[in-house]
């Protein structure tokens, strides 16, 4: 069994998600952001920098509990796990990992900022919000490049896929399009209907008015995540 501290955010995603695609049994513990949760002693023991999502596996190592935080650690320890979800060759491997590293030191934080400016500071602050829309929309056009003639990031779909989908889907609250990238909105697409996708993005509700953006959904997760933007 494997406890996932969690809110929905996309990279909580990406851990709902491989959960499901891998079958694995789990049990969601929300960390409500709005209140507080993340500070509170017993998840810093967890995630020492207070952020979501993370795990405790009870059955890790030699059969001994062990804790994970950060996404991608998390998503790599779950495909070492159980062999599955990341390339065994030494080239599809190293493929899926740098575009992994792609969605860490990129796409999540940048699209983080847009949303940061865009949708939760008070004042608008216009030369901000440019810059971390257009970075936004020339990584979407890296992404987009990378999949020429390619089904997914590292050829066959992998944690790579996941880990950039689960942020590329919210571009619309970001304030980005997608306009004109035919291999990235065919990728979101073959993604999308994927079981494990619809179903790790509705845990613990379905944010799917978050995609689009608007909603009192949309509303609440706006307020909370201010709460963090300002402490």
């Amino acid at each position: 069994m494997i406890d996932l501290y969690f809110w929905p955010t996309p990279n909580g995603w990406k851990i709902t998600i491989m959960l499901e695609e891998l079958g694995l049994p789990y049990k969601v513990i929300p960390v409500e952001i709005g209140k507080g949760d993340q500070f509170k002693p017993e998840f810093l023991a967890i995630s020492p920098n207070n952020k979501m999502p993370a795990i405790v596996d009870l059955d890790g190592p030699d059969g001994e509990p062990i804790s994970i935080f950060e996404s991608g650690a998390i998503m790599i320890y779950l495909a070492e796990k159980t062999g599955r979800l990341m390339p065994t060759d030494v080239k599809g491997r190293s493929l899926a990992m740098q575009w992994l590293m792609f969605q860490m030191g990129g796409i999540g934080p940048m699209m983080g900022q847009a949303n940061v400016f865009y949708r939760y500071f008070p004042e608008k602050i216009q030369p901000a919000i440019d810059r971390y829309q257009k970075e936004t929309r020339r990584l979407f056009e890296v992404l987009d490049r990378g999949l020429t003639d390619k089904d997914y990031l590292a050829g066959d779909y992998s944690i790579a896929d996941i880990a950039n989908w689960c942020w590329v889907r919210t571009h619309k609250w970001s304030g980005v399009d997608v306009d004109g990238l035919a291999n990235l909105q065919a990728w979101m697409d073959r993604l999308a209907e994927r079981p494990a996708c619809q179903k790790g993005t509705k845990i613990p509700f379905d944010m799917a008015k978050l995609k689009q953006g608007g909603g009192k959904g949309a509303k609440k997760f706006s307020e909370d995540a201010m709460k963090i933007v300002t402490r």
